[in-house]
């Protein structure tokens, strides 16, 4: 199955009516172990790929995040999706070639977090987010297949959980419109009415 394939496959998944669960291999292994499964998707996982090196998540390197979604592309044929962190870097330049080098590892979608990784300052201003978010999806319509990239909305420490929501969504849906993509990651939050638990 050629990327296009796997890309217009993957896109399918998401317009279904059906649930989509794909869940996160560690390595090539364990992404044909998933394929074997019945799984119809995966997507890596940054804290995966760290645990595999021996590191805790958020540091690792680009090329490491890469090289470790290579090795999981190659050893199945469904269509994988990556958690890129936060595109690697601050600069929106940086994180377009975050986009164009996560297709040329064979991937058909990712995901950029709004997550600095810095505690006194989490996330960055909305309006530097929406710029990476934008440079993201400039990148993503440019390849010759239809890249599914997913803006993540990271939560912040909050008294309400009803509080967090709306940051959340706010955020997630400025993003949405000012920057162009498709599709929001907000996510789960415990002991919320709409997600009991």
């Amino acid at each position: 199955m050629t990327q296009k394939e796997k890309a217009d496959r993957f896109q399918a998944l998401h317009q279904s009516k059906d649930v989509l669960l794909f869940p996160n291999p560690w390595d090539g292994g364990s992404a044909r172990l998933l394929e074997n499964l019945g799984y119809r998707a995966l997507a890596t996982s940054s804290a995966a790929c760290a645990a595999t090196l021996g590191r805790r998540d958020g540091k690792i390197t680009r090329d490491e995040a890469l090289a470790h979604c290579r090795q999981i592309v190659q050893a199945t044929n469904l269509p994988v999706a990556a958690d890129l962190e936060n595109g690697f870097a601050v600069e929106p330049t940086t994180v377009a070639e975050t986009i164009r080098l996560a297709a040329a590892a064979g991937l058909v979608g990712g995901s950029i977090e709004d997550s600095t990784g810095d505690k006194d300052k989490p996330q960055y201003d909305l309006s530097l987010a929406t710029d990476r978010i934008a440079a993201a999806v400039s990148a993503a319509r440019a390849l010759p297949f239809h890249f599914t990239l997913t803006a993540r909305a990271e939560k912040r420490r909050v008294k309400s959980a009803r509080t967090w929501m709306t940051l959340v969504w706010t955020r997630s849906l400025h993003l949405k419109f000012s920057a162009g993509f498709r599709k929001i990651f907000p996510p789960r939050v415990s002991r919320h009415p709409l997600w009991p638990g």
